[in-house]
């Protein structure tokens, strides 16, 4: 298992694997909570994909999502449950759906 993502917030990165059906698991996750404790390289979350024959694939999904991931813009609505949401988001932290183009 190699590590895809070390981040403080990789719970939607995991939700978008999840999604696409490649099995992985978040390591650190608790240990996250350390932030500022503990030196950001030994507390971040893990994302590791759990089928070694999973990675190119969940390389090219979060390369995809990293390419159309805004940074800014107007905020958007939610086609599964209508929240409202910030543009860095790319998935609804209500019901999982994913943004439309």
């Amino acid at each position: 298992m190699s590590v895809l993502l070390a981040s403080l917030n990789a719970l939607e990165v995991y939700h978008l694997l999840e999604v696409e059906g490649i099995a992985c698991a978040i390591r650190n996750e608790m240990l996250s909570r350390l932030a500022g404790e503990v030196p950001f390289t030994e507390c971040a979350m893990q994302l590791v994909v759990l089928r070694g024959e999973d990675e190119w694939r969940a390389r090219r999904v979060l390369e995809d999502w990293r390419a159309s991931a805004p940074a800014s813009g107007p905020p958007w609505r939610c086609p599964g449950c209508g929240e409202c949401l910030e543009a860095q988001f790319t998935t609804c932290w209500r019901c999982g759906s994913m943004r439309r183009a």
